[in-house]
């Protein structure tokens, strides 16, 4: 006998499962959210993506007032770090995200089931032992971290993301194992507060799968920041000692092993779907090679009645892509119509200056065979962004050789991950870059740079 029944029962409440309780909950169904936690707002907004843009935000304004404002005419006397503090900001950031989601929940009616949430059967999901009743099952439970064999992750000296978010002390030295975007943002993070950060990174560049162009000159801006790059290499062993720890290093092909010593750790390899004991194989929700939950193009598992949204299905891993699938399917299961252009996700680097992509690549539109062509403006040639002390990077659009339909926009520069909604935008309704070139911009903005890159893709920028 179930406990109680809902229209809707989400397992999870990250931005994709709370974001799909809400709007269910909007549409006038009875929702409920199961979430283990004691907060609500999974790893997102508790140990990911807001705690981290806490410590990225006050690390840059740290690091400024430490060696750009001179430059600007302000004279700071001396900054000093309080890490105790700079980690409380981040605590209260992170505490009223989550009191936030609280107050929503109270707001649309859904029930918070505590407890970690197990299916059972078909429409019943057991919450710390109560039975509960669900016409629809939504599986929205994350990710987790990846490690690599023979590294343990204590998080205290071999740290996650999480242990990363947590250091009560800025270390000498720490070694970053990958180069993708978490590597990228927390050695950031600890590398302005004084770390000496080196990153070690298994492909021959940093941040895999975007645009060369922009890894390349990202490569060289983390440089020339001081963060020290070791490409094409692997990891073989990690081993705590008394005050640090023993790292093994070989080359990504083959060869003669490097030990070096450091004082923390961060392994930031990657994450994989978060779907332990939730019961998958009792009911029979198939999965694929990857662990993922298989789905349809509405989100539905091979069992009636169960659905899946986010990290734990394929695609980018990313909360925004979670959030659009949560209300395309409550959306769905109200009877409208929903549709997501996974072409059109964009992904943002939250490191200075930032970097952001959507679209396609160059790369990958050389591999179809699709002509194009290429705009590119420098920031440099802003006369904001020289105001603002902030001339690296570029915008890059790239537009279809034929149509001038705009297939992809590659930024590295300041404010890049604001700056590329105006072009998902555009590329939503099937903009041409000649669209974008023909739209008055305000003066003096950053987002000139976006005209520029749209009237070079036709080989006439006006301010180079």
């Amino acid at each position: 006998m179930s406990e109680k029944s809902y229209d809707v029962v989400v397992i999870g409440s990250g931005p994709g499962g709370y974001v799909c309780a809400i709007r269910a909950a909007q549409l006038g169904m009875k929702v409920a959210c199961v979430e283990k936690r004691d907060t609500l707002g999974g790893t997102c907004l508790n140990i990911g993506c807001i705690p981290s843009k806490a410590m990225l935000a006050a690390s840059e304004k740290f690091h400024e007032a430490e060696k750009s404002f001179s430059k600007m005419g302000i004279e700071t006397g001396g900054v000093k770090l309080n890490l105790k503090e700079m980690m409380s900001f981040k605590d209260g950031v992170v505490e009223a995200n989550t009191k936030g989601i609280e107050f929503l929940f109270k707001k649309n009616k859904i029930d918070w089931l505590k407890g970690e949430g197990k299916i059972v059967a078909k429409g019943e999901v057991d919450v710390a032992g109560k039975i509960y009743g669900a016409k629809h099952i939504i599986i929205a439970t994350g990710s987790d971290v990846v490690s690599l064999p023979g590294i343990e992750i204590d998080e205290k000296k071999i740290v996650s993301s999480t242990g990363a978010l947590e250091l009560n002390k800025v270390p000498k030295d720490m070694v970053v194992i990958g180069g993708g975007v978490i590597g990228l943002e927390l050695g950031s993070v600890w590398s302005r507060l004084g770390a000496n950060v080196t990153v070690i990174e298994f492909a021959n560049q940093i941040l895999p799968g975007m645009d060369d162009e922009i890894r390349k000159e990202a490569h060289k801006i983390f440089k020339r920041q001081g963060i020290k790059f070791k490409l094409s290499a692997k990891v073989t062993s990690a081993k705590s000692k008394k005050g640090g720890v023993d790292l093994t290093i070989e080359p990504a092909a083959g060869g003669d092993a490097e030990n070096i010593s450091t004082d923390v750790v961060l392994v930031s390899v990657g994450r994989k779907a978060y779907t332990d004991n939730l019961g998958l194989d009792s009911v029979g929700v198939e999965t694929d090679e990857r662990g993922r939950i298989k789905t349809d193009g509405h989100f539905k598992t091979n069992v009636d009645g169960v659905y899946a949204i986010g990290d734990v299905i394929a695609g980018p891993m990313l909360a925004h892509k979670a959030e659009d699938e949560g209300v395309v399917l409550a959306e769905m299961l109200d009877g409208q119509s929903g549709h997501i252009d996974y072409n059109l996700i964009p992904g943002v680097v939250y490191t200075w200056p930032e970097v952001a992509s959507v679209g396609q690549t160059e790369e990958q539109l050389k591999a179809d065979g699709v002509k194009y062509k290429v705009g590119k403006f420098p920031f440099m040639a802003n006369g904001r962004a020289r105001a603002m002390n902030a001339m690296d990077g570029f915008v890059k659009i790239i537009a279809d050789a034929q149509t001038d339909r705009v297939l992809g926009c590659h930024i590295i520069g300041p404010e890049a991950g604001t700056l590329i909604a105006e072009v998902t935008l555009g590329m939503e309704f099937g903009t041409s870059a000649e669209d974008i070139a023909r739209t008055c911009h305000a003066h003096p903005t950053l987002e000139e740079v976006i005209k520029e890159a749209a009237l070079a893709v036709d080989g006439r920028p006006l301010h180079v």
